[in-house]
């Protein structure tokens, strides 16, 4: 099945103090390129997120962003007793030494001291994190269902202009006969019309059926169709298949350029023209598939 290289997904999970928002976004990539933004809190899962969507996403420009809304404060301020004590002891050395009298207000100084109050944040145990990594695997999944749909869209553009390839090398096959017989009698013409009659009528069929060889179509037509004939058995293997599409439409290509170089007729031309206008439009949308 194609997918599409771009896509979206977009998961919440709901905590006892917090919910943890999971969005994966996507563009075009020649390969994986990941990028994560996490909070701190779960920086050392890193790793492991890295490994895991490594395996589900496989190319790409892919970006997670994992945010937390805390519902209940996580960051609880704890008194720093040893800087307490140290900032009261000199403070009241200080007044001492400097004559200060009268009551003074050490309590509300020291707490804006730096260093007196610490913040200390609560780790996820295993439970929060379990939780969380399913929310990333939802949110995956949300992801490769909209890839599902975008290459959908992308391949029925695609096959149209597959059909539309072969229909048009079909066509070329009315043109054929007429063509060898006008190369015929323009090739006899410009002979009546030479001084010297002196010619071997068998060394010229000869040279003449040599000549019409070189420009017979046949083989690349039938080439032609094999390839687009592979291309749609390719289109519907179960794995990542654009490289292997644009090589096929390479060789499509290398075929309908040869029958243009030996069309040697206008309405041939034409056709072909049209054949490579539909290819050019597959190539860009290949590049949006994985």
């Amino acid at each position: 099945m194609i997918k599409s290289m771009t896509g979206y997904g977009k998961t919440t999970c709901e905590l006892t103090d917090k919910k943890v928002h999971v969005e994966i976004k996507s563009l075009n990539s020649k390969q994986l390129d990941l990028n994560m933004r996490l909070p701190s809190i779960y920086k050392d899962k890193e790793f492991e997120l890295r490994n895991l969507l490594s395996n589900e996403l496989q190319r790409g420009k892919v970006d997670l962003i994992i945010t937390v809304e805390t519902v209940v404060s996580e960051k609880i301020p704890q008194i720093n007793e040893q800087a307490f004590e140290h900032y009261y002891l000199r403070l009241s050395q200080l007044s001492g030494k400097l004559g200060i009298e009268g009551q003074t207000d050490y309590i509300r100084t020291i707490l804006s001291l730096p260093e007196t109050l610490k913040i200390e944040q609560s780790e996820p145990d295993e439970q929060e994190w379990s939780s969380v990594k399913s929310s990333v695997l939802d949110a995956v999944g949300l992801f490769n269902q909209f890839r599902c749909q975008e290459g959908t869209a992308i391949f029925n553009d695609i096959q149209a202009r597959v059909n539309k390839i072969a229909e048009l090398s079909s066509q070329v096959e009315q043109y054929e006969k007429p063509r060898i017989e006008r190369i015929k009698s323009r090739i006899k013409e410009e002979l009546d019309n030479l001084k010297d009659k002196s010619i071997d009528n068998n060394r010229f069929e000869q040279e003449l059926i040599y000549y019409l060889e070189k420009l017979d179509i046949t083989e690349e037509k039938v080439r032609l169709k094999n390839h687009i004939e592979y291309f749609g058995a390719s289109a519907t293997e179960n794995e990542p298949v654009g490289k292997k599409l644009a090589f096929i439409t390479q060789e499509i290509g290398r075929e309908i350029n040869t029958m243009g170089s030996k069309a040697n007729d206008a309405d041939i031309q034409k056709l072909v023209i049209q054949m490579k206008d539909e290819l050019e439009k597959i190539k860009e949308q290949l590049l949006n598939i994985m």
